[in-house]
């Protein structure tokens, strides 16, 4: 297997979050999850959230791209990104409720030939709550730039 790692930047752009106060959760956030720790948490309420970050990718066994690093997620051949919903009262500490998963082998094609990615997506389910469970397109919309 090659060592060899490039870099493949990525934006997430999130939009229409449910509120601070929704369900039965007060003070909600959203983050990426970087390893077990929410990163760049955001407030419910916030118009627009967006996180940027690198992930590596390198040429599996098999010959497929995989993708590694603290921002990445599952086993080989089903990688994803978590967006992690949780509660964090000020001076208090993040207590997640829920995630999202964002899967990796959505991306485009030319993502890797480009080592760039957006993923734009809406925040709140049908119900009104935090998005959660497996995001695929089109409720996620990847492009390259």
């Amino acid at each position: 297997m090659s060592t060899t790692k490039t870099p493949l930047a990525l934006r997430i752009v999130g939009g229409d979050l449910p509120g601070r106060a929704c369900g039965a959760y007060d003070d909600v956030h959203v983050a990426v999850q970087r390893g077990r720790e929410p990163d760049g948490a955001v407030p419910g309420d916030a118009a627009e959230a967006v996180w940027e970050f690198t992930v590596d990718t390198v040429l599996a066994p098999d010959g497929t791209q995989d993708f590694r690093g603290p921002y990445v997620h599952g086993r080989r051949g089903e990688r994803f990104l978590y967006l992690t919903w949780g509660e964090w009262p000020p001076g208090g500490t993040f207590t997640m409720f829920r995630r999202a998963k964002l899967f990796l082998d959505d991306l485009p094609a030319t993502a890797l030939d480009r080592g760039a990615a957006e993923g734009r997506l809406g925040l709140t389910d049908a119900h009104g709550l935090p998005l959660c469970a497996a995001v695929r397109p089109p409720r996620i919309r990847w492009t390259t730039g």
